[in-house]
């Protein structure tokens, strides 16, 4: 017996109130410890093993299957790798099952054999999931949750496509512990892993995600798989961004931009255009999202506080970082935020990470502090220091060739920049420190 963590998959002989990996408070479950491992390691060893050199190791590069939505074809690197395993998470209501049943009826109609195995939706809510959408309904379904059982069916049939609804839900009979535990989460994975590099099928698990927002269950589901993928966005806008988090077979970070609609989620080809408001006194940046350059604003609202403590609130923006702006802000450029709430916000829905931010949103602090308004057509990359130097950051040229296309006229940029020879028709502005910046705007 044993206690495991259902968010992270610690394990503990005894309960504990908080997980000392994930910190994670009452998630410990009892789980007994099933004897199936005793019964492979019997088998396995009983198969001689080979070694082989890199050299003698002969090989058919296969071509990639299209999905036939550009944006989810540009994030898996050029669409499905034969025998890949791909998790896809997201919160609930956010669109996953919609786009994978897209997926099976679009590569349905091209002639593939796809399998859709829902243990938490019946055949009826997938057969009207499917007309709504308008696809064909060539996709074969199965509700049966006992996954031994379903893989030797899986052997007989040879479909091309497997998609398994959610890997929370199927369970091996061999273990003691209920369904979605961390237990058989990690031996259904690693089963259904084995199918698809034996069997050559691309297999496409949906897993849930905890209220923190990472996929429920041990953290080795995540090390199984060849590609982990992110469903994201604000259910109110209407658009959703599908991240590559980990890709064996493309760039990671790599984002891909759908609008929802009642024909399910349409790829938007011009998701450049998403990030831009076109607001007054908005920062415009530009981030770089896997390999694909993208103009994004941010918009900063400073307001006298009446509280002890003022508010320091960001959406899309890391809090900590807001902070340490703000600090620099305070201390090298003797503006005063120490009576003002501050909120931040990124447009579209987009969560930043890339330290090009932290001009852009630096001056859009000021302009609102100062009210003055910030210059049209301007962009704004570099990356602040703590004593309010402006570092230089990657793909400097891209980012500067995308500003261009969108009609930027101006840039501010690292003064220590190492760019190469250009034809770009933007006024370059280089500034070492922050306190040029603001001098020359302001």
């Amino acid at each position: 017996m044993a206690y495991y963590c259902q968010e992270c998959g610690y394990k503990s002989l005894k309960w504990l109130g908080r997980c000392p990996e994930c910190g994670g408070w009452n998630t410990f479950i009892e789980e007994k410890e099933s004897s199936i491992k005793t019964k492979n390691k019997t088998r396995i060893n009983n198969k001689p093993i080979k070694v082989l050199k890199l050299s003698d190791i002969k090989y058919e590069v296969k071509p990639r299957i299209l999905t036939g939505l550009s944006e989810l074809d540009l994030v898996l690197g050029g669409g499905f790798v034969p025998g890949s395993f791909i998790l896809i998470g997201g919160d609930p209501g956010i669109g996953k099952s919609t786009l994978l049943t897209q997926v099976a009826g679009v590569l349905a109609e091209k002639g593939l054999k796809i399998v859709y195995l829902s243990a938490e939706e019946s055949a009826e809510q997938v057969k009207l999931r499917v007309e709504r959408l308008g696809l064909g309904d060539e996709v074969l379904f199965i509700g049966d949750t006992e996954l031994s059982t379903i893989i030797e069916e899986l052997k007989t049939i040879k479909p091309d496509l497997l998609i398994v609804d959610s890997i929370q839900t199927v369970f091996l009979p061999e273990l003691e512990s209920p369904p979605g535990g961390v237990s058989q989460i990690r031996e259904c994975a690693n089963l259904l892993m084995r199918f698809a590099k034996e069997q050559e099928v691309v297999t496409i698990v949906v897993g849930h995600i905890t209220k923190g927002g990472l996929i429920a269950g041990p953290k080795v589901l995540e090390h199984l798989v060849d590609v982990v993928l992110y469903l994201e966005g604000e259910k109110e806008t209407g658009f959703r961004i599908l991240r590559a988090v980990k890709n064996r077979f493309g760039p990671v970070n790599e984002i891909g931009v759908f609008l929802m609609t009642s024909k399910g989620l349409v790829p938007h080809s011009q998701c450049e255009d998403l990030f831009l408001s076109g607001e007054e006194n908005a920062a415009v940046f530009c981030v770089i999202e896997g390999t694909r350059p993208l103009l994004v604003e941010v918009q900063s609202l400073v307001a006298k506080s009446f509280l002890a403590l003022p508010r320091r609130t960001a959406v899309g923006f890391d809090p900590i970082r807001l902070s340490l702006l703000v600090a620099i802000l305070e201390k090298k450029l003797n503006f005063n935020f120490s009576n003002q709430d501050i909120y931040v916000k990124i447009s579209g829905g987009l969560k930043i990470t890339d330290p090009s931010a932290d001009m852009a949103v630096a001056v859009s602090l000021v302009s609102s502090l100062l009210e003055k308004p910030l210059p049209d057509k301007t962009i704004f990359i570099g990356e602040i220091g703590l004593s309010g130097e402006i570092k230089p950051v990657r793909e400097i040229a891209l980012r500067l060739k995308e500003a261009e296309k969108k009609g930027f006229k101006r840039a501010f940029v690292p003064e220590r920049l190492n760019l190469p020879k250009h034809n770009l028709s933007l006024e370059i502005i280089p500034c070492r420190k922050l306190l040029e910046v603001c001098e020359k705007i302001f």
